[in-house]
């Protein structure tokens, strides 16, 4: 195995080979992501490329010979928060989480114990957890689910409200991608479009797009172009560091996966 990039991918093996995964105990790992607008700025494929980057970066920081086991990125989620927006592509939820299901179903049939859902669009969320929970109580399986928008940022890397109201389109993702992907920036349309929730915040009070009292937003909601957050802080320097942060985030949890004793999860036989 090259120990410079762990695992192996689901398709490159053999029915023959897959089994012998199972039979180590590995981790299998299931990418999130959408297809979805971001903007004049960032291309639809924006929540599949940094997903795919972080998985690949998080791959050179396991162990030597880590048994990882890599599903092809479901690349379509749920967005029905994008669909006033050309280009989304969206399942409705129920889908996604039959979906998702179907692929833990097949995991399972392989003889692996061990799912993580790694996801890099916040719309999947709720998708993932029921889903999860569908497979642990009907298979057994240890079914983790590894938000990266949901760990914990590096130190000093953004304006603490660029990472409270810049939840689409902002700095974060668009230095992402101007390390992981920079030639498909559309660096003209770099703005910094006022969120609706940084307007609530100025206010006062509890309520807002995401926090202690969120409501349900479609895109436009925040902001009718569709994004919010201030790309223009956004540089291929602090990419390289977001990436390197949330890929270092990511290996460490799929280490804790194998680790984690699961001798007594059992699946149960009762109907859906």
């Amino acid at each position: 195995m090259n120990a410079s990039r762990q695992g192996a991918d689901w398709t490159a093996l053999t029915s023959v080979e897959l089994e012998a995964w199972a039979e180590g105990d590995g981790v299998a790992v299931l990418p999130l992501a959408a297809i979805e607008q971001h903007g004049g700025h960032l291309p639809l494929a924006t929540d599949r490329t940094i997903g795919e980057g972080l998985l690949e970066a998080a791959r050179h920081r396991l162990p030597e010979n880590f048994p990882l086991l890599v599903l092809p990125t479901l690349a379509v989620g749920a967005s029905d928060e994008h669909t006033a927006f050309a280009g989304t592509l969206s399942l409705p939820p129920e889908v996604a989480i039959a979906v998702i299901e179907a692929h833990g179903e097949a995991v399972a049939r392989a003889g692996l114990r061990r799912l993580v859902l790694f996801n890099s669009h916040g719309g999947n969320t709720a998708v993932a957890d029921i889903a999860a929970l569908k497979l642990r109580r009907r298979l057994g399986l240890l079914v983790v689910k590894a938000h990266y928008m949901r760990f914990a940022p590096p130190a000093d890397s953004l304006p603490a409200a660029e990472w409270r109201h810049g939840l689409h389109g902002g700095a974060a993702e668009t230095a992402m991608m101007l390390h992981l992907a920079p030639g498909t920036l559309r660096r003209a349309w770099l703005d910094h479009p006022p969120s609706r929730g940084e307007a609530m915040a100025a206010q006062g009070g509890r309520l807002g797009p995401e926090g202690e009292a969120a409501f349900a937003w479609m895109a436009e909601d925040l902001h009718p172009g569709g994004v919010v957050g201030d790309a223009r802080l956004a540089s291929a320097a602090l990419g390289e560091r977001l990436v390197a942060h949330y890929a270092q985030c990511l290996a460490e949890v799929l280490v804790e996966t194998r680790e984690l004793a699961i001798d007594d999860f059992q699946a149960r036989s009762e109907p859906e």
